[in-house]
């Protein structure tokens, strides 16, 4: 719409499912006007936009009838167009009015009051009752008593009269009148509502237009609707394995229904598939925002004060202490109401698909039906949505998944190439071959110039089976910089062998499922690779067997630093034939250096170990010389095994040396290899 042109105005307002066309109620003016329902577009998101449009002249008032289901959406997407009209004016009941009117009359029948209720509610209002005589009076009370024994407590009236108060039972009265004609008309009003309300699933909704002249109007809404369906026919007679691509008749018909209120005549119907957001947002009940209760803003009275005498001179000249502020209220009330959204509405622009039988509407896709379309209220009717010839090859299809570790049949299929230029909705689909039923088949979403897959059926002619294994292999072995990397691929084999019993050759595709990480090695390529299957095609021979072996693989690779590791697992790499010789001769060197540097520092830990006893060895003796004196027999023999421990350390001190020397080197020179060490 162009909004800028003052003849176009949006009115976005509460309405209900509307009937095939809008009836005009007379105005002031007693004009009566007619706009019909015009098009109607089903979307696949559970809503249908409808238009209304035809020339009015004069001021007028549009009724409408809608469903209470659909006030929500009506609500926020009714949109209206006169040209004439700057001021209209649109008129609604509110859900409530029913129980706000009811509970408003003098006589409340709301929540289905029992008589004893009501009596018991106008207390003080004269009735005239007959019981079986005659009796006026006011009612003073109701009260409940029980007759005795068991049984259930009654209602009696009590009126009062000129003569007294009097009690009667209220299944005694055979009529009851109020004298009150307020209360006797408030009562027929409040039947006459609940009467009015007990069988409708309507409401109404009036808009009027006090335009002038003769003038083209238009009104269009959003409203819930039934999703329309498509179901399609398939005809394969044309095609065989001789000839494996051939064309197929497609037939597609869609199924929309008409559960509104009204007929359809004669409307331009268009068909939209997508998916477009669509949501429901209360905006027809009434909402009430939690508001604070606050303090009166009252002053009260002054509190009473003494005075001292003015002989107080010098007190008054005192600076005087502040005094208690005012107390004071402070509210900061931040609401937001549950259940919002907070995104604007947008209104719904005029007709929004061309007279076309096929048209994309950004990522949607609209189908017009080419006739208009006449439908009665609550019927049902099937349209022509596609016919044509569409590209197809008939196969079988074996899943891997469902083949693993069993036998099965492969799926009777076909291999369907959408080129109608159409955006075919997903359906069921009927399959017919050589004159007669095959099966039925499903299929998604069928994009124009794609390529899907279908199935209907199980070929027992053919069995299939598919046995899977796993491995680990080494594929090569790099030595640099102290570390070796062993590469090594995980390989999954999966084998398929099928059995033809028919006396023709069958063309078949196996789909098989891609493992998570890895690269297909066998066979090289697939005939088509999807996003979680590859797909490959095989010619199975009349009679005869074929056996398909898939292989993938995924590479692993383990780091080992050299320098850190134990002989025994130098030992199990160098006896492991998978790795090459060159480098199991080369681990072989490494664990000889190893073992010569573990032996000189074994040496040396010996030497050092040695050294250590001699010294404990010499302060022992050196304490018990002391002991002893140097000049006695025992210190005397102390003294000899001092100057055998010197010469003792003397002598393993230059061992000592030698061992550390020879650890090192050793040492250094294993270090030396593993790091100088390139394969």
């Amino acid at each position: 719409m162009n909004i800028v042109r003052r003849s176009f105005f949006l009115v976005c307002i509460a309405a209900f499912f509307a009937g095939a066309h809008l009836s005009a109620q007379s105005t002031d003016d007693g004009i009566q006007d007619t706009i019909p329902l015009r098009k109607i577009t089903v979307y696949s998101s559970g809503v249908a936009f409808f238009e209304h449009s035809g020339t009015l002249q004069g001021p007028a008032a549009l009724k409408f009838p809608f469903k209470i289901g659909a006030v929500n959406d009506a609500l926020k997407s009714l949109t209206v167009h006169d040209p004439a009209s700057s001021s209209p004016a649109i008129h609604y009941p509110s859900e409530q009015i029913l129980w706000e009117t009811l509970r408003s009359l003098s006589i409340d029948l709301s929540g289905n009051p029992g008589m004893a209720e009501i009596l018991s509610k106008l207390r003080g209002e004269e009735v005239e009752v007959s019981a079986p005589g005659p009796i006026t009076g006011r009612i003073a009370a109701l009260e409940y008593r029980t007759p005795g024994g068991e049984a259930p407590a009654e209602p009696w009236l009590s009126l009062f009269s000129a003569g007294g108060i009097r009690s009667i039972n209220l299944r005694e009265i055979d009529s009851l009148r109020f004298t009150n004609p307020r209360i006797a008309a408030d009562l027929g009003r409040a039947l006459d509502l609940i009467a009015a309300s007990r069988n409708s699933l309507y409401r109404d909704l009036t808009i009027s237009l006090p335009g002038n002249g003769s003038r083209p109007v238009s009104v269009s809404y959003v409203i819930p609707a039934p999703v329309w369906k498509v179901s399609y026919r398939l005809d394969l007679s044309r095609t065989s394995p001789a000839s494996p691509q051939a064309e197929a008749l497609l037939q597609g018909w869609a199924i929309v229904d008409n559960d509104g209120g009204a007929d359809w005549q004669d409307v331009e119907l268009s068909l939209v598939t997508g998916r477009p957001v669509s949501f429901i947002q209360s905006l027809y009940p009434p909402y009430y925002v939690n508001r604070p209760t606050l303090p009166l803003a009252i002053a009260g009275a002054a509190e009473a004060e003494t005075w001292e005498g003015s002989g107080y001179a010098d007190m008054a000249a005192e600076s005087a202490a502040p005094a208690a502020p005012a107390p004071s209220v402070m509210f900061r009330n931040s609401y937001r109401a549950k259940n919002t959204l907070d995104e604007p509405d947008q209104a719904l622009a005029g007709g929004t698909v061309d007279t076309a039988r096929a048209a994309s509407l950004g990522d949607q896709f609209a189908f017009t039906v080419k006739k208009p379309v006449t439908l009665n209220r609550q019927q049902s009717a099937m349209l022509p949505l596609v016919e044509g010839t569409i590209a197809a090859k008939k196969l079988l299809i074996l899943s891997g998944g469902r083949a693993s570790g069993k036998t099965v049949h492969p799926y009777l299929g076909a291999e369907l190439t959408n080129a109608t230029g159409m955006r075919l909705p997903a359906g069921p689909i009927t399959v017919y071959d050589g004159g007669a039923y095959a099966g039925d088949a499903l299929i998604e979403f069928f994009n124009q110039g794609e390529k899907r897959l279908i199935s209907w059926g199980e070929d027992l002619s053919v069995t299939a089976s598919a046995a899977e294994s796993g491995s680990r292999v080494v594929a090569a072995v790099s030595v640099g910089g102290g570390f070796m990397t062993i590469s090594r691929k995980q390989v999954y084999t999966k084998t398929y062998t099928l059995k033809n019993t028919a006396g023709e050759a069958k063309q078949v595709l196996i789909e098989h499922p891609v493992t998570a990480g890895t690269e297909l090695v066998e066979p090289a390529s697939p005939a088509e690779k999807t996003a979680s299957a590859y797909r490959f095609v095989q010619s199975l021979p009349a009679g005869g067997e074929l056996a398909l072996t898939v292989r993938e693989e995924r590479p692993l690779a383990e780091r080992i630093s050299l320098i850190q590791q134990r002989p025994e697992t130098f030992i199990s790499y160098a006896a492991n034939q998978e790795i090459p010789p060159p480098v199991r001769a080369a681990l072989q060197r490494a664990l000889d250096l190893k073992q010569e540097a573990d032996d000189a520092q074994t040496a040396l830990g010996t030497a050092r170990s040695r050294r250590e006893f001699l010294v404990s060895e010499q302060d022992r003796i050196r304490r018990n010389l002391e002991a002893a004196g140097g000049q006695s027999p025992q210190g005397q023999e102390y003294l000899r095994r001092l100057v055998q421990l010197d010469a003792d350390l003397d002598t393993l001190a230059a061992g000592l040396e030698a061992a550390e020397q020879k650890a090192q080197e050793a040492q250094k020179t294993y270090e030396d290899y593993i790091g100088g060490l390139t394969l």
